[in-house]
C-alpha cells in the first residue's frame, strides 16, 4: 500500500480506512491480531482486512458492515489527525494547477503542518519528483517523517525541522515550485527565490488575512515576481432531490374539429430532478497568491 500507488489486496502494515459513512471514517493500520472497535462491533485485521481487496464489504461482530477503502490524499485530508489548521480539497486542487505541478516537479514546501497538502503534492509529483518540506515545530516535523514512512512516500520527500524564514529550505536552485503557508510569508519569499531553479517557476502563499496577502505581495514585486494575483476560493455545494410537479393542461394543439384528444387528468404529476443551492455554506478559508519567477 502506498499513497502514490494502487494496491489490490491489504497486507500487513498497510494503512487502511474504514468507511463508516460519509461523515464518519477512521484510518487503521492493519496489523496480524489487532482488533479495530468500531460503533456496527469489531473488525478483525487477520480475519476480516489481511489478503482482502480494497474496498471491500466487511461485517462487524454485531452484524453491521463497514466498506474498507484504499488510502488517497482526498480521504487523507478528511480523516487525518490535526496537529495544525489544514488545507483542504477546495484550496489544494486550485494550487497544485496553479503551481502547474506534474510528475517529476520538485516542490519545496514550508510549513509542513499536518501533511494534508503534502500528501496531494506527493501524489502529483511521483514517482520522479521530489518535495522538500520544512516545518519550524520539531515534534511536527519528526511525527510527519514518520507518517510519510509510514505512507510509503518518504522517499519522495525530505523533512528539515528549521526556521524557513531565517534558514531558507536547505536547496538551491532546485525547485520548480515553492509553497508558503507560515504567519509571515514576506519574511520567505528571498528563500523561495533562491530555491528555485533558474528557468524560473511558481509561487503560492496561503494566508487567512488580506494584511498579509499585502506584505507578501510586496516582497514579490521587490524580488522581481512577476504574475501576481491573489484569488479565494469559495465552495458551494447544490444539493440535488427529487421533486413532484403538477402537469399542466394546456388544451389541445389540434384543430377544433377533431376533438379526439385524451384530457389531462386534473392531478396528473411528473417527477423531476432539480438542485437547491445550500441554506449554509463554508466561508472564509484564506488568500491564494501566485507568482512567476522570471527566468534568469
Amino acid at each position: 500500500m502506498s499513497f502514490v500507488e494502487y494496491s489490490e489486496f491489504i497486507q500487513e502494515g498497510d494503512v487502511a480506512i474504514i468507511f463508516l459513512g460519509h461523515d464518519s471514517m477512521m484510518p487503521v493500520k492493519v496489523q496480524q491480531g489487532a482488533q479495530t472497535q468500531t460503533r456496527y462491533g469489531v473488525v478483525r485485521h487477520s480475519k476480516d482486512l489481511i489478503g482482502q481487496r480494497f474496498g471491500t464489504k466487511v461485517t462487524c461482530s454485531k452484524g453491521g458492515w463497514v466498506y474498507v477503502l484504499h488510502p488517497t490524499p482526498e480521504l487523507w485530508t478528511l480523516i487525518l489527525p490535526h496537529r495544525t489548521q489544514i488545507l483542504y480539497t477546495t484550496d489544494i486542487a486550485n494550487i497544485t494547477m496553479m503551481l502547474e505541478l506534474k510528475p517529476g516537479s520538485v516542490v519545496c514546501e514550508s510549513g509542513t503542518g499536518s501533511g494534508s497538502l503534502s500528501h496531494a503534492i506527493l501524489r502529483t509529483i511521483a514517482p520522479t519528483g521530489h518535495l522538500h518540506t520544512v516545518e519550524f515545530h520539531q515534534q511536527r516535523a519528526e511525527k510527519a517523517a514518520e507518517e510519510f514512512r509510514e505512507h510509503r512516500v518518504g522517499h519522495l520527500v525530505t523533512v528539515r525541522n528549521q526556521d524557513v524564514c531565517k534558514e531558507g529550505f536547505g536547496v538551491t536552485g532546485v525547485a520548480d515550485a515553492v509553497f508558503l503557508d507560515i504567519p509571515s510569508p514576506w519574511e520567505a519569499i528571498r528563500h523561495a527565490k533562491n530555491g528555485m531553479k533558474r528557468q524560473g517557476g511558481r509561487v503560492c502563499s496561503f494566508s487567512p488575512c488580506i494584511e498579509q496577502v499585502q506584505k507578501t505581495c510586496e516582497a514579490l514585486a521587490d524580488e522581481g515576481f512577476e504574475e501576481i494575483s491573489t484569488l479565494e476560493v469559495l465552495l458551494r455545494v447544490h444539493d440535488v432531490r427529487s421533486i413532484t410537479l403538477p402537469l399542466p393542461d394546456f388544451g389541445s394543439d389540434r384543430p377544433l374539429e377533431t376533438p379526439t384528444d385524451t384530457p389531462v387528468p386534473s392531478n396528473a404529476s411528473v417527477l423531476c430532478k432539480t438542485t437547491t443551492p445550500p441554506r449554509d455554506m463554508a466561508g472564509h478559508t484564506g488568500y491564494l497568491t501566485f507568482a512567476t519567477k522570471p527566468s534568469v
